[in-house]
């Protein structure tokens, strides 16, 4: 069955082509696996709740007519506006309009969130940008610069709220269902009151809106499977910030379910996320460590991984979704997020940008992509740039694959200061992960490129600009005077299903025919690489772990075993290889390294104009080749006894580059089968 929706027809429909509805969620309310849903251009102010899934035989299809033709918004438009003091306009919303969920009476907080508990849900958009929230009318007024804001510019368009009446404040998902059971009382009778900085302009002649809805098109129910939302441009959401242990929400998702394809949508104006790919609601674990306070979030975590099994965490029934070609941009806390739920899952080919730049907001799940339990997931030839983070896998990056993406100005522009609560930046970030865990055939070219305080992982056939950071540390911490370790999990082979618990013992990688450029000057120089902002680009600090010959020579191998003797070294550090790099500018060489190629004399000219990289790697290169790398050369990750393979376990040979060309016989080092003075990226 096809149904057809139409925005602009002239009265409500049956469905049918020549009698469309005019929501979305008309057809949502009805459409049952095989259907398939054509939505004609027009914008869609609604929040779009499919009540049924498709199958793997037969999905549910919502199409975009014209491809981005049709928008759903979370957003009303606002009008109204009177003078209220300078370039400081006003303006009184009913607070009906909200129904149970106010914007502006819900903060984004929640655990994770290290900055002040002073940002609205909500938001003021004027010409397609959210303005920036104020804490004070009289900084409204001053409608100043933030110190903070990658885009000083922008940053001056200022909006600030109170309520007029009983004035009532929630926090996050965890007070949903008090907010829903209050909701008459709450809203009746009260108004938010808007003061907005418009810098000269007139809102009342440009196009202002304020974000109304939570979602724009996200399930209630989990196990709606096998759903495909293809061509819209999705944005303006209220949604709540996203830790690993709450329910995690964005301007579309999935919820916790299986199978569904997003496919060349644009989304943007997420007050936090824009695509959600986690995780189920458990009341009992939401927001646990804010609300409750008495247990650390790091325990909530792991309750949140083992408390999975019982909410059908299984490869049968949650994960295998589809990321491909959609824009991601412009969104405060993440591009696209995930929590269990993106498991078995592939991102591709999608432009993920401007994420988390205001610096409104703060805390540690801020990134381009940001996924815990990224088992078996494969991100590749994504673009992303100008996010605070590119990449960040946090716990359980089992399997994963980081593959033929372009990472670039992924770091807090030059004189920026930083903000309360925002994290440090880099191109990767693999967190207290046990591995195995692929970054190949990448152009890492922010200032930090990979951040590893995990283990297990390999890197391979890089172009490397950035430094390596947080090695060896960023693990555990000091409390009450003594250790306390971060005991992760690590997973049978390929499934969720939990094989162990461990903490991260350092070491464990592979470092095979990659490029290091030490293309900028080191930022600071006494900043070790066990510091984040470490920019020092090369491989001196896997200096510090033991080759495979020094560590398997401790373990008494060739006698009978003596547990005692032996259990120093079950907490010591894990062996590292690398061969076949390449070193350019002065980027430092692992003391274990002999097959490499340093050059010394001449210097590297690589820029980075548009999609060209204009360089001399040819020059640099010249006849220097290595060996192919494959799954026999990196062996298996050390807790999870699993090998670098294909998610259905099949062995990688990196005859491929960056392009998907084929290396031949002759192996250089880099991302390139071959070297150009100008390639078109």
């Amino acid at each position: 069955m096809i149904y057809y929706v139409n925005a602009k027809a002239k009265a409500d429909g049956t469905g049918s082509k020549k009698a469309p509805f005019k929501t979305i969620n008309q057809a949502a309310s009805i459409a049952r696996a095989g259907d398939e849903v054509v939505v004609a251009p027009g914008i869609y102010r609604e929040q779009v709740i499919p009540r049924f899934g498709g199958t793997k035989d037969q999905r549910i299809v919502y199409r975009s007519e014209k491809p981005l033709g049709a928008v759903i918004t979370g957003s009303e438009v606002l009008k109204g506006w009177k003078k209220f003091k300078g370039d400081v306009w006003t303006v009184k919303v009913d607070n009906g309009v909200f129904g149970g969920y106010n914007p502006y009476t819900t903060y984004v907080c929640g655990d994770w969130y290290f900055a002040p508990t002073i940002r609205h849900t909500g938001c003021v958009v004027l010409n397609g940008r959210m303005m920036y929230e104020t804490a004070s009318l009289e900084e409204c007024l001053k409608g100043e610069a933030d110190p903070c804001a990658w885009n000083a510019k922008e940053s001056e368009f200022k909006w600030f709220t109170v309520q007029e009446g009983e004035s009532n404040s929630f926090c996050g998902d965890k007070t949903e269902t008090v907010v829903n059971a209050q909701a008459k009382e709450i809203v009746e009778g009260q108004y938010t009151v808007f003061y907005a900085n418009f810098k000269g302009l007139d809102p009342n002649k440009e196009d202002v809106e304020i974000f109304v809805r939570r979602n724009c098109f996200m399930p209630k129910k989990n196990g709606l499977n096998y759903i495909t939302v293809s061509g819209f441009k999705i944005c303006n959401g209220a949604t709540t910030w996203a830790p690993p242990a709450s329910y995690q929400d964005g301007l579309i998702g999935p919820h916790w379910s299986l199978g569904w394809i997003f496919e060349d949508l644009e989304v943007f104006n997420s007050r936090c996320c824009g695509i959600s790919l986690g995780k189920y609601r458990d009341i009992e674990n939401d927001m646990y460590f804010y609300t409750e306070h008495l247990k650390s979030p790091t325990q909530m975590e792991r309750d949140a991984v083992c408390r999975g099994q019982y909410h059908g965490w299984t490869k049968e029934r949650i994960g295998s979704h589809q990321i491909r070609r959609c824009e991601v941009h412009h969104c405060e806390q993440t591009g696209i997020v995930g929590r269990m739920g993106a498991v078995f899952s592939t991102i591709e080919d999608c432009h993920i940008h401007h994420i988390c730049n205001s610096q409104q907001l703060g805390g540690a799940e801020t990134a381009g992509i940001k996924l815990h339990a990224a088992i078996d997931v494969t991100i590749r030839r994504n673009h992303i740039h100008d996010c605070i983070e590119g990449v960040w896998l946090d716990w359980e990056a089992q399997g994963a694959r980081i593959s033929q993406n372009l990472m670039y100005n992924n770091e807090r522009p030059k004189g920026i200061k930083p903000a309360e609560g925002a994290m440090f930046s880099t191109d990767v970030f693999i967190e207290v992960g046990h591995g195995p865990t692929l970054i190949d055939n990448n152009l890492l070219l922010s200032n930090v490129s990979i951040t590893i305080p995990s283990e297990g992982i390999a890197v391979v056939h890089n172009l490397i600009f950035g430094g390596f950071s947080l090695i060896n540390s960023g693990v555990d911490s000091i409390e009450n005077g003594q250790r306390e370790p971060r005991y992760t999990p690590y997973h049978i082979r390929h499934r969720t299903e939990v094989a162990g618990f461990m903490t991260i013992l350092h070491g464990d990688d592979r470092i095979y025919n990659n490029i290091f450029v030490q293309n900028k000057p080191v930022v600071d120089k006494d900043l070790g690489p066990d510091n984040p902002f470490h920019t020092a680009v090369g491989t001196a600090p896997f200096d510090i772990f033991p080759t495979y010959d020094e560590w398997i020579g401790n373990f008494m191998m060739d006698q009978e075993p003596n547990m005692g003797k032996l259990a120093k070294f079950y907490f010591g550090h894990l062996p590292v290889w690398l061969s076949g790099n390449a070193y350019i500018n002065g980027a430092t060489v692992c003391k274990h390294e002999t097959d490499n190629l340093i050059v010394k004399r001449k210097k590297a000219k690589i820029t980075l104009k548009g999609m060209t990289l204009k360089n001399n790697l040819k020059e640099l290169i010249g006849d220097y080749s290595t060996g192919m790398i494959s799954t026999t050369t990196l062996g298996y990750a050390f807790e999870p006894e699993q090998r670098f393979e294909t998610p259905d376990g099949k062995d990688i040979i990196f005859n491929r580059d960056f392009f998907g060309n084929h290396r031949g016989a002759s192996v250089i080092p880099g991302p390139f089968a071959t070297l150009e003075n100008e390639i078109e990226l």
